[in-house]
């Protein structure tokens, strides 16, 4: 570019030879009037304009206002060439705020890059967009920059920019990015070959995903399985690796984003995090010789062990990060020392026992004058929150001391935390009150309001601590310096309080106003306004000192305050009012208690602490401190939903024992299923498309009712085949899915949602590969367990890209019967329970139509498969009727036992209907019994 514009280059040499600031401004004057005059002239071709608002571009970079050169900006952004475009976009991005009116007029060119099959122009594009966009411009552009992402086409570093602008976009105007409606397909490049695609995705979901938590709940699949192929299965390129450690970046990340979840209650996905957070620990165990090995080590380790605090404070992996602490908070490098606090403060602020931190007690509390303010910073919150009754003495104190010499910066912080913990864990009422004045007499302007506020508050409503807290208050008043906070809180306690010492040697009446006088020179208006009201309260409990306070009110009448003046006459007033002691009485009567109210202490340290835009999943203080925090400020989500709609509970113990492994099942593909990677859970689904309707799907999901195999779902890109066994109330459910098409169906997802977890348990032993071959299937397999009724089977939803992303979410032929184990009856024993059960509610009967078959007969056969394939016994020979069927089951629950459960199905030739009646001893069972047995019956006549 320099040797194409000379003028350009000649015009950056003459500024870098100004000896002067004068001669610079006199040659860049000279060469904007000869700009000005070019373009007022008009007639140029797109190289001329391009100098000079490169030469524009380069004046206003050296500081100086320029105001002219954006409509030619605007004109160069249109232009065919790279260069002139290139000069067009930066003109742009610089010259122009996000609220500027020459937007407007790039909006459709810049869309036209956007949909250029040039992916140079889409990202200059980009960049403009993100570094000026406003509001106007993200409302317009922000559906063709998502477009760009999920594109099959656009490259690679086309999709990272796209992600980085959506990213920006979201943070800027979050309004205008509709987060629940793309949640789906931005989660689904997670599983993008390239990391560096999957690291700005997984920056973009770590943003939206805070806000939006539900929505974006399967992130928390792909988190792990990433985290588990880069850092078990060593699946990356050796351009992601940086020194040794495989995209420390993307792992730091991925351990971000699961702690914004709450913890999984499978096994299945504890596992493997587990076994992911036990190699990160492992690998840093010997610290290395190489400086840059070492800090990125260290990055993903102290995210690892945050994320190990978040899952189980009690696991041994937690224990093992305890020791690893220890050693990182007497490192010799800052940085270390620094994460070490901060990540023990979390496991503080998280424990059940503070008893593994306490032994660094000694450690942390020299911390407090380490050299470097950050750490010592990490230090007093870390201190702040491993306090409990047992060293809360030892740290106030030890804070206290440290107080006198602390950093300004760090002091009104200090006192917040040592007035919560002195109040929290004060043990006397005595040490709280020796203690709180004498961290108002040391902290000085560092005490806010809220501090003395609270002291009130507290000596108000506790009795037994009145005449203490006055006695130690008027001492620490004697002092020669003494601050206006303690005078303000002596005011109000001695006002309060102070009759209940008068009588005491050295506290007479006279005493104690002429102190308090004595430090109102010292104090501003609204101290002195305070103090006004002590007099006046003891007016009406000290006539003896009566003449000096009426003194002190004349005094005040003249004063130029306003409030000081209004107070004094009025109080003036009140106590020269001969023979009214009733009313002074009445007026001065002693404050009553304050109603219980959270501590206003809380409240502003909350406010100094703040959020980021990477919100924090734990607040500084101890673990009531953080329960408080997830129940108020985090948005809930059950993680129930979140293991595959399951609660986490695994199948019977004996499931293994009487379920065999199932053998493959032919779907009319060439190839055997793929092989199972590591054991993984698909979360909850939240945003599920609807339950696929149609004919054939009604059919194969029927036909499944009663039969352990065959086709679920085909269309002509995938299909999907079921085989089952159930024994009493726990099942395996073998589910294949298979790619017809020649592409590989790649960000492969199954998910799992059951209406009830608290009666159905379902649950994935291994999760599918993300990717599926062309032309293969994969398997899928479930445990199932029945705890009590239900009455909704549990859908799946597969989702997947092929050329553009596809969701499906079909129905699982799991219900209540599956359940049933036939039982065996004879005809007296049918009967005689048959007539105990009675009829309704414990009965339910229902009459359908039937068709014949050719022979004009009923097909028994066929509606005898239909009800043993039910889980029911067929009884031959208990009815007199030999075209009636008659049949008994029992329900297996793992929490309400065995129900028991008697049917006949009576088909009338003549009529041609059937009439199907089922008695239970649940009325629930044999309503669901009857619809679940009757919707296969009319299916298999039709």
């Amino acid at each position: 570019m320099a040797n194409s514009m000379r003028g350009l280059t000649q015009f950056i040499a003459d500024i870098r030879g100004a000896r002067v600031r004068e001669l610079e401004e006199k040659r860049i004057n000279k060469e904007m009037a000869n700009i000005r005059k070019r373009f007022k002239d008009g007639n140029l071709d797109g190289y001329q304009k391009k100098k000079y608002v490169a030469k524009i571009v380069f004046t206003y970079i050296l500081g100086y206002k320029v105001d002219i050169g954006h409509m030619e900006a605007v004109n160069l952004i249109s232009s065919n060439k790279y260069s002139e475009k290139q000069i067009g976009y930066l003109a742009v991005t610089l010259l122009m705020h996000e609220n500027s009116d020459f937007l407007r007029l790039v909006v459709n060119s810049i869309r036209k890059d956007l949909d250029d099959n040039n992916e140079i122009n889409n990202c200059l594009a980009l960049h403009a967009i993100a570094n000026v966009g406003g509001s106007e411009m993200a409302e317009a552009l922000v559906e063709d920059v998502h477009r760009l992402l999920i594109s099959p086409t656009s490259q690679t570093f086309v999709k990272k920019k796209a992600a980085l602008t959506l990213l920006r976009l979201y943070r800027k105007h979050p309004d205008v990015f509709p987060a629940e409606e793309w949640a789906l397909r931005i989660v689904a490049i997670m599983d993008d070959p390239d990391l560096g695609v999957v690291i700005c995705v997984t920056s973009l979901i770590m943003a939206v995903a805070q806000d939006h938590l539900e929505p974006y709940a399967v992130c928390y699949q792909k988190a792990v399985d990433r985290l588990h192929r880069l850092v078990i299965e060593h699946e990356y390129s050796a351009t992601y690796a940086y020194y040794k450690v495989p995209s420390p970046w993307l792992q730091v990340k991925l351990l971000r984003l699961l702690q914004y979840y709450p913890p999984s209650d499978d096994p299945t996905i504890r596992s493997v995090l587990h076994n992911v957070l036990q190699t990160v620990m492992n690998n840093c165990a010997e610290p290395s010789r190489n400086v840059q090995h070492n800090n990125a080590q260290h990055a993903i380790l102290f995210e690892a062990i945050s994320l190990a605090i978040h899952l189980d404070t009690s696991s041994p992996l937690v224990s093992t990060a305890a020791v690893l602490l220890a050693r990182f908070i007497s490192s010799k490098e800052t940085n270390v020392r620094y994460l070490g606090l901060d990540t023990m403060a979390h496991l503080a602020a998280r424990a059940d026992s503070l008893e593994p931190i306490k032994k660094h007690q000694g450690t942390i509390i020299l911390s407090l004058r380490d050299r470097d303010i950050s750490v010592r910073r990490r230090a007093l919150d870390l201190l702040y929150s491993m306090c409990d009754i047992d060293n809360s003495e030892l740290i106030v104190g030890e804070l206290l001391r440290y107080l006198k010499v602390a950093d300004y910066g760090l002091r009104e912080e200090m006192v917040l935390k040592i007035a919560i913990l002195t109040e929290k864990y004060a043990n006397s009422y005595k040490w709280y009150v020796d203690t709180i004045l004498e961290l108002i007499s040391a902290a000085g302007d560092h005490v806010g309001d809220e501090v003395w506020y609270r002291v009130v508050q507290i000596v108000t409503n506790t009795e037994d601590l009145q005449l203490y807290a006055a006695k130690v208050v008027f001492e620490y008043l004697k002092g020669p310096s003494t601050h206006e906070s303690l005078v303000k809180v002596g005011g109000y306690i001695l006002g309060e309080y102070g009759h209940l010492v008068a009588n005491e040697p050295g506290y007479s009446p006279l005493d104690q106003f002429q102190l308090l006088h004595a430090k109102s020179q010292f104090c501003g208006a609204p101290t002195r306004a305070l103090l006004l009201s002590t007099y006046i309260k003891w007016v009406n409990v000290f006539p003896e000192i009566k003449p000096q306070l009426l003194n002190v009110f004349e005094r005040y009448r003249h004063v130029l305050d306003s409030e000081l003046q209004q107070r004094a006459c009025e109080f003036y007033a009140l106590a020269s009012r001969p023979d009214d002691d009733e009313l002074l009485q009445n007026v001065c009567e002693e404050m009553p208690p304050f109603p219980p109210r959270q501590s206003a202490l809380l409240g502003r340290l909350n406010k100094k602490q703040g959020d980021t835009e990477d919100k924090r999943t734990w607040v500084i203080g101890g673990k009531e401190a953080n329960v408080d925090h997830e129940a108020t400020k985090r948005p809930t989500l059950k993680m129930e939903k979140l293991a595959n709609g399951s609660t986490g509970g695994s199948t019977g113990a004996g499931a293994n024992e009487h379920i065999n492994s199932l053998v493959g099942l032919d779907l009319t593909l060439t190839s055997s299923p793929t092989q199972m990677k590591a054991p993984l859970l698909a979360p909850h689904l939240s945003l599920a498309p609807p339950v696929a309707v149609g004919p054939n799907v009604e059919r194969w999901f029927d036909k499944l009712t009663y039969h352990g195999e065959g086709v679920l779902y085909e269309d002509v890109q995938i299909q999907i085949g079921v085989k089952s066994r159930y024994h009493g109330h726990i099942g395996q459910l073998a589910i294949y899915v298979g790619n017809k098409v020649s592409a590989p169906l790649t960000s492969f997802t199954t998910t799992v949602q059951v209406g009830d977890p608290e009666a159905l348990s379902v649950t994935f032993a291994k999760m599918p590969p993300t990717t599926i071959s062309s032309r293969t299937q994969t398997q899928l397999l479930l445990h199932v367990e029945c705890k009590k009724f239900f009455a909704t089977s549990p859908t799946m939803t597969v989702s997947f890209l092929a050329g553009s992303h596809q969701a499906l979410t079909i129905r699982l032929p799991i219900i209540i019967t599956k359940f049933f184990e036939g039982v065996k009856l004879g005809q007296s024993e049918f009967f005689e329970r048959w007539k105990l059960i009675g009829g309704p509610p414990r009965e339910s009967q229902a009459i359908f139509p039937i068709t014949l078959n050719a022979a004009g007969h009923v097909d028994l056969q066929k509606q005898e498969q239909v009800v043993s394939g039910q889980g029911f016994a067929i009884l031959q020979g208990v009815d007199p009727n030999p075209h009636n069927i008659v049949a008994a089951g029992v329900l297996h629950t793992a929490v309400d036992g065995k129900v028991g459960c008697l049917m006949r199905l009576e088909p009338n030739k003549e009529a041609k209907l059937s009439r199907i009646t089922v008695r239970s001893t649940s009325e629930d069972v044999a309503g669901e019994v009857q619809k679940l047995v009757q919707k296969p019956l009319k299916a298999a006549e039709s």
